[in-house]
């Protein structure tokens, strides 16, 4: 039985007392009740050197970034430079062989977003409100497979931005507001999804005509300066292509899918599992009274957007879920029994001990793989020899400590398998835009000493990509033995990989023949 009406958020720039709202004192107790639970839900994330070939990817780029690379030229990727960034400052700091001063951050970050997601609750619905956000945040947060949970990668940095925009909205302060929506547009391009709940409460909250276009033209110039800011730092055609415009296969819902369909039940399912002791009240209060919280809904409805975007409904996307769904569930708490509350934090703590349990057994196969690929490669190659690895596990070039030969990190986005496609869109063909004549003329100016194929059987190996087998048949020979499945390739005798050379094979094509200089991605950026 309910026992109160909901009460409506309020949008005023600054809080009154409401529902109890204590003297003094509420963040000394809270903050540490809460940094000692963002410690202890992600204790898992230290438990192996990382967790998903992202973080991979993300190390490998600082290593290149810190020896005088060029986002967007000498290392390439589809996303905005400030998690790149941050992942070469924290190296410079304290070391490139480690990832644990990032998964510090990490935790420090999941901290942040549950401070934030606390006051916005507190601004709202009073200190008890406030107090319930933060707890059930931290508890659902590690609700998915611990290589999306744990690992510290673009939606952790991502969250506390988003949260941050809301928040500021909620107070009014629409600059700030717009500072943060260019952070987490910034870290992730999803993260921009956040601008829609807090225009509409610039909507809902500013007299028009004349405050209101002043107010969003703050919210417009924080957006865009950082973002342009951006851009310049690194390179304005370069950013525009890689963090927007070359993104359309990748976004296109063809190939693979009914393995993609499986990925999205299977990641929801986990998600409505870690989240059954917030999903009930919502759905309990849904049924009998309005929430009030059109922004929080219009939060969520964009974020599931955000997760629905290019169809691959990996894991670390429906982390972005959890704000919104946090707060609706605050929302419907105020309004239900106290012991509703209790049974909340309750199931929500189990869900959160069973996958803090799953963190700290689940074997990481892929991760030993990459590091008996890593040891060989160290084994067979200098330090300051290039390598290749082809396949989709970048971090074996951060385990090997070896330089990669190309600025294509992983087979992705020349074949188009990255996002887990596979089947009849991989290719050559499918291939990001410009992509082959850098890619060939890389190998061409600083051939590899070895390349690994690690594509065991994928729709990518190279029996699948003309290119890529004349090359390999032209300059190099495989070893005898595969190590653990991947075979190695050394250069062959008097294959220098000279294009004037012994080695060359007069059939590959020219880059010159193939690339488009009008296309951004046929110069990397």
């Amino acid at each position: 039985m309910l026992t109160a009406p909901l009460p409506s958020p309020r949008y005023a720039a600054a809080p009154v007392p409401l529902g109890g709202r204590s003297p003094g004192g509420y963040w000394r107790r809270l903050v540490p009740v809460l940094a000692v639970l963002a410690a202890i839900t992600r204790i898992p994330s230290f438990r192996h050197p990382l967790w998903n070939p992202d973080e991979g990817h993300l190390a490998v780029q600082a290593r290149i970034l810190a020896s005088g690379g060029a986002l967007y030229d000498t290392v390439v990727d589809r996303k905005p430079p400030l998690l790149p960034w941050l992942y070469e400052a924290s190296f410079a700091l304290f070391g490139d062989d480690s990832l644990r001063p990032l998964k510090l951050l990490a935790v420090l970050a999941q901290l942040l977003t549950a401070v934030l997601l606390a006051a916005t609750a507190r601004d709202r619905w009073g200190d008890r409100a406030g107090r319930t956000t933060g707890v059930l945040y931290l508890l659902v947060s590690v609700g998915l497979n611990p290589e999306d949970a744990q690992a510290a990668t673009f939606e952790i940095f991502m969250l506390p931005f988003t949260a941050a925009a809301v928040w500021c909205a909620g107070r009014g302060r629409w600059t700030g507001a717009g500072l943060a929506v260019a952070g987490a547009f910034l870290m992730k391009q999803t993260g921009g999804a956040v601008l829609a709940p807090v225009l509409w409460l610039l909507w809902r909250s500013a007299p028009r005509p004349s405050p209101y276009r002043a107010h969003l033209l703050r919210i417009a110039l924080a957006f865009t300066l950082p973002v342009l800011g951006a851009a310049l730092l690194t390179d304005p055609s370069g950013f525009l292509f890689w963090t927007v415009t070359g993104s359309g296969a990748y976004a296109a819902f063809t190939g693979s899918e009914l393995h993609v369909l499986f990925r999205a039940l299977a990641n929801t399912a986990l998600l409505c599992a870690a989240c059954a002791g917030l999903i009930a009240p919502v759905v309990r209060v849904l049924r009998v009274a309005r929430t009030g919280a059109a922004d929080l809904w219009l939060w969520l409805a964009a974020s599931v957007a955000a997760v629905l975007l290019g169809f691959h409904f990996f894991g670390h996307y429906y982390l972005q879920l959890l704000p919104p769904l946090t707060l609706l569930a605050a929302a419907a708490l105020q309004v239900l029994p106290r012991d509703r509350l209790a049974s909340a934090l309750l199931t929500s703590a189990g869900a959160c001990g069973l996958f803090l349990l799953w963190g700290m057994l689940a074997p990481r196969p892929e991760l030993a793989h990459a590091q008996r690929i890593a040891a060989e490669v160290r084994h067979r190659t200098g330090p300051q020899e290039r390598v290749l690895m082809w396949g989709m596990h970048p971090e074996t070039y951060w385990l090997a400590d070896r330089a990669p030969a190309s600025r294509y990190l992983t087979a992705g986005l020349l074949t188009n398998y990255s996002g887990g496609r596979d089947g009849p869109h991989v290719g050559e063909k499918f291939g990001m835009a410009g992509a082959w004549p850098v890619f060939l003329t890389e190998l061409r100016d600083r051939p590899p000493v070895l390349i690994v194929d690690d594509s065991r059987g994928k729709p990518y190996a190279p029996e699948e990509l003309p290119t890529l087998r004349r090359l390999l048949a032209g300059r190099y020979e495989p070893l005898p033995d595969p190590v653990d499945g991947a075979v190695l390739y050394v250069r062959s005798p008097g294959g220098s990989g000279d294009p004037e050379g012994p080695g060359r094979s007069d059939d590959l094509a020219d880059p010159d023949d193939l690339a488009d200089p009008a296309d951004p991605g046929a110069s990397g950026g």
